[in-house]
């Protein structure tokens, strides 16, 4: 059976979630932290980044690279879009989100969540306003562009949809919420999304962990 390793509050790895989930591939999940430094799981993971999967003999810990593999070891129910021009597109946004997305908006959540709730440490909330006022609204206006005023990105829900809202569930545990006066569409299709049959379960999921 797959085993899955990593945290479901991931942004990386609830977009693994949500691809077995769709493709209805049965696994297991061990609930592994980032840079935990266990030697095990560094075996796994040399990095010691997550997500990490196991197949049978095979182990792979990357998040886009895991999709890629389910995507072409299970194609029944596609992730990505099957047109050339539109599964390249797809993959820009994918990476796009795994990039500059995560790293602001993950900014936000380790410094109003992470900091205070785990590390007793306190918020820099000079560097999350630089974020918010600065950083982000020029990649949310670039987002906007993107999204289309019903639906998904490519037609079907695919890795682009959740992989380019993932971040922004994060902040949100941090109490940040998309302008949806300055970028309208991007706030409708998160809530689109997140309301979708099989991210919605998830997010409940989630918000158990962390006694929301």
């Amino acid at each position: 059976m797959i085993v899955l390793h990593g945290n479901s509050v991931s942004p990386f790895v609830r977009k693994v979630l949500v691809a077995l989930a769709i493709k209805g591939i049965d696994f297991e999940q061990v609930q592994q932290m980032p840079y935990s430094g266990d030697a095990e799981y560094l075996k796994i993971s040399p990095l010691g980044k997550i997500p990490a999967l196991q197949d049978g003999d095979l182990n792979l810990c990357d998040s886009t690279v895991i999709c890629e593999y389910l995507e072409d070891s299970y194609p029944d129910n596609p992730i990505y879009p099957t047109n050339p021009k539109q599964k390249a597109k797809a993959r820009w946004v994918e990476e796009l989100a795994g990039s500059r997305v995560t790293e602001l908006a993950a900014g936000i959540f380790f410094q109003r969540f992470m900091r205070p709730m785990f590390l007793n440490q306190e918020t820099d909330e000079a560097l999350v306003q630089k974020i918010i006022e600065k950083q982000l609204p020029p990649i949310l206006d670039y987002v906007e562009t993107l999204i289309p005023k019903e639906g998904f990105i490519f037609g079907d829900f695919s890795m682009a949809d959740i992989s380019i809202i993932s971040p922004f569930i994060n902040a949100g545990y941090a109490n940040y919420q998309i302008d949806a006066a300055r970028w309208p569409l991007f706030a409708a299709f998160i809530k689109r999304v997140k309301s979708h049959p099989v991210v919605a379960p998830l997010l409940a999921a989630e918000a158990a962990i962390l006694g929301l």
